[in-house]
């Protein structure tokens, strides 16, 4: 044997270990760059509303997002201030009462010297269907008005997203008083970056079995059971794979369409090409025994 072939791997390629090294540490930095921007990103705070000493303080926070209900969660914590208030901002001096959009399900009521307590605000969404998963988007308009005592009071409102598998653009703006905000909503980062690996996944799962497919029929093998149980696996796993996405999207979305449901057609038609084939081979196989 010559020198150059009992040369180890790692010898004939020096490089190597280097290059997996520097790979994983550009990995690494990828990922950490994108969880910092979207970190910054739910760290966002938007507020909209002159900062007078007699208003309402209305802030908002974005606690779910259900796409399938079209529906979006707001948290809303009431504060007022100035002479508006009593204790800090913890009741208002008289009967407060908080005028919401029509995308939401009622006007919020406060009593006269009662603390007054966050309250979880659903808002509709409009634009965008969940079967464009994971590229789907949606908006919604939220308006904040507040009546004192019968006579209306600016209103300062701050308005943040604590939902990680959505990321919030916020078009928000004050008119006579009124806060106004008009919310986008698209898949953050994280998540379009996982469906794509799901999907290309899927694809790598299909043209796997593809290929032992290919060779166990080509080869005329008989009934190969590990192939046919690591086939079967497959087909299972990857249902279970697919309702692992995160938002939990039904079938019929894009996900499906574009990935899924071809990679499970091409998995059980290679798994019953296979089985019918080794069973042809082996039944060929014993009839020349048996002559």
């Amino acid at each position: 044997m010559s020198a150059s072939r009992r040369l180890s791997p790692a010898r004939r390629l020096p490089w190597l270990p280097a290059l997996v090294l520097l790979a994983i540490a550009a990995a690494a930095g990828v990922g950490a760059w994108l969880q910092y921007g979207e970190r910054q990103a739910l760290d966002t705070v938007h507020t909209v509303g002159r900062d007078e000493p007699d208003r309402v303080d209305v802030t908002a926070t974005v606690q779910r997002v259900d796409a399938a209900a079209r529906e979006m969660v707001l948290r809303v914590l009431v504060t007022p201030r100035g002479e508006l208030a009593e204790a800090g901002g913890i009741s208002p001096v008289e009967d407060l009462t908080l005028q919401t959009s029509t995308a939401t399900r009622g006007d919020l009521s406060f009593k006269a010297h009662q603390r007054i307590a966050t309250a979880d605000v659903p808002v509709a969404l409009t634009g965008g269907s969940i079967t464009d998963y994971p590229f789907d988007s949606y908006r919604a308009a939220v308006e904040f008005g507040a009546v004192l005592g019968g006579e209306r009071v600016p209103v300062r409102l701050t308005l943040s997203n604590n939902d990680a598998l959505f990321t919030a653009t916020v078009d928000a703006e004050s008119e006579g008083g009124t806060a106004l905000a008009e919310i986008g909503l698209s898949r953050s980062t994280s998540v379009l970056v996982f469906a794509v690996f799901m999907m290309v996944a899927m694809w790598a799962l299909a043209v796997s079995v593809l290929i032992g497919a290919w060779f166990l029929v080509s080869r005329r093998k008989g009934l190969t059971w590990p192939a046919l149980g690591w086939m079967a696996a497959t087909l299972f796993a990857l249902a279970a794979f697919r309702n692992s996405a995160p938002g939990g999207p039904p079938i019929g979305c894009l996900l499906d369409y574009l990935a899924f449901l071809w990679a499970e057609i091409a998995i059980a038609f290679c798994l019953v090409t296979t089985a019918v084939s080794g069973m042809r081979a082996e039944s060929r196989a014993d009839a020349s025994g048996a002559g």
